[in-house]
């Protein structure tokens, strides 16, 4: 049976569509960003200005002979079709020259990316008369994937701990929390804001907050059914 999965890249407009039934582009979104990124470096590499448009098949599929396992994407999930389109601004393109040079030819002078270390923030989440714990809250609401799992900590310590403004690190006591394994936070927070529009900047630096997307997200759309 013919995949209904479509996934399309264009690098001159800055656009990332994803297309197939609900279940498969929820749960796969954060593979294609990916692959999205791996695209922009490899036309920088090349020094080229091109449009993509790919169309998956069972079979694997290539950008610029990076290879693509389309068939460790199966579209074959319950669900209603849905199409995610991402428009991806100049700033994105912007971080993936930064990491590389804007000509093929290597060069000796590229500045190594800094990655910021976060330690996580003491906060609390255990349960007592006035709230439920964050354990229990989890596995309540069972998030998919570290988009979900780092909206929904902000919505705990939003709206059971009183905090305007989550912390990283006190995401980061999250993870710990539960016994999961850390993601990047800086990178998931910003992609949040970006794509998913759940969170929002905070006003400190490191900061965020929950925006009424990101409330009604975990209040209504989890657990997913």
């Amino acid at each position: 049976m013919a995949s209904d999965t479509k996934f399309r890249i264009n690098l001159k407009e800055g656009v990332f569509e994803l297309e197939g039934n609900e279940t498969f582009v929820d749960k796969h979104l954060e593979k294609f960003e990916e692959i999205f990124k791996v695209a922009i470096k490899e036309v920088i590499i090349n020094n080229k200005d091109n449009v993509l448009n790919y169309t998956s098949a069972p079979s694997n599929t290539q950008v610029n002979n990076v290879p693509i396992p389309l068939e460790n994407f199966s579209s074959q999930e319950s669900g209603t079709l849905s199409s995610k389109r991402k428009d991806f601004q100049n700033s994105v393109i912007s971080d993936v020259q930064r990491e590389l040079p804007l000509s093929g030819k290597p060069t000796k002078h590229s500045i190594p990316k800094i990655s910021i270390n976060i330690p996580p923030l003491p906060v609390d989440l255990k349960e007592n008369n006035e709230k439920i714990g964050l354990r229990d809250f989890y596995a309540e609401k069972k998030p998919a994937n570290h988009y979900e799992k780092t909206t929904l900590f902000v919505f705990y310590l939003t709206k059971y701990n009183k905090l305007t403004e989550i912390k990283y690190g006190e995401i980061l006591s999250c993870y710990e929390e539960i016994n999961e394994k850390k993601p990047s936070i800086i990178d998931i927070v910003k992609n949040s804001i970006r794509y998913k529009g759940w969170l929002e900047p905070g006003i400190e630096k490191l900061s965020t907050r929950l925006t009424i997307s990101g409330e009604n997200f975990i209040k209504f759309d989890l657990p997913k059914i």
